[in-house]
């Protein structure tokens, strides 16, 4: 596994991941991100990644619409899809992270096979290109996000992962645990977001060991599962901002390094 964390494409945001001790970054450009600007820098962001030896561990994009009212694939949509997965390509990010959005006036499964037929799109887009598709599990224009959705979808295209946050899991009300563990084969991609539940309901998003999550059980799992991705670290709470929002990721970081077994561990047999 390889411990990083969520930052932007430019300059300052390697120098932050590398100034935090981390080995990899990963990219959110959402649903209000250009993509074609963010395709024409590859070469200038590459620059970055080698100049700081930070590996981009990830790229994503969240809260776009994908299919339109009648279930069609929006080609604006493809067309950010297709960029970033040549961004992807490029730079050596081993996942990308989508979603689909839900056509209201369409029955559950319906909507199922229109994102089957979207994601379908990406995964040939994607051959050769050493990216693997992964859908999120969040709710942010997106419905594929659970097990009901999981269980038809990725057992149509197996080829598809799921971007793990326990946060999101924890938020439904979902054993999180329990998810982890029956769908962890099917991890390719994880997210360290903190979730502080009091009186069983989440009170803030603190950083990572500074909450209510059960990271040591969480680690276990995916170490059950041989996961060897990225393991991002996302700063989300309003609490946590300036001084004290950067000494939080500096927590987080420390408390997440000893869960990642290093790989230069020597074994010593007798």
């Amino acid at each position: 596994m390889i411990l990083g964390m969520i930052n932007d494409y430019s300059e300052k945001g390697f120098k932050e991941v590398r100034r935090f001790g981390l080995d990899a970054i990963e990219f959110c450009l959402n649903w209000d991100v250009d993509s074609d600007e963010a395709l024409s820098r590859k070469e200038e962001i590459k620059g970055y990644s080698e100049k700081y030896n930070v590996k981009v561990g990830s790229i994503g994009r969240w809260g776009m619409n994908r299919i339109d009212e009648n279930g069609a694939p929006l080609s604006e949509a493809l067309h950010h899809d297709k960029n970033l997965i040549d961004l992807a390509s490029y730079l050596g990010s081993p996942v990308y992270n989508v979603g689909c959005n839900y056509a209201e006036k369409f029955g559950y499964y319906e909507n199922c096979d229109f994102a089957i037929r979207y994601f379908q799109e990406l995964l040939d887009y994607a051959k050769g290109k050493n990216v693997k598709l992964a859908v999120y599990n969040c709710d942010w224009a997106n419905f594929v996000y659970n097990e009901k959705a999981w269980s038809y979808i990725i057992g149509c295209l197996p080829e598809i992962g799921i971007k793990f946050d326990s946060s999101h899991s924890i938020n439904r009300k979902e054993d999180y645990l329990r998810v982890l563990r029956d769908w962890k084969e099917h991890v390719y991609h994880v997210h360290i977001k903190g979730n502080l539940q009091i009186a069983g309901d989440t009170y803030d998003d603190s950083p990572a060991g500074l909450d209510t999550t059960k990271w040591s059980a969480i680690m276990s799992l995916l170490y059950i599962a041989n996961y060897d991705g990225m393991l991002s670290i996302e700063p989300h709470s309003h609490n946590w901002r300036g001084k004290k929002g950067d000494w939080g990721v500096a927590f987080t970081v420390n408390f997440m390094r000893p869960f990642v077994m290093p790989e230069n561990y020597e074994y010593a047999e007798e």
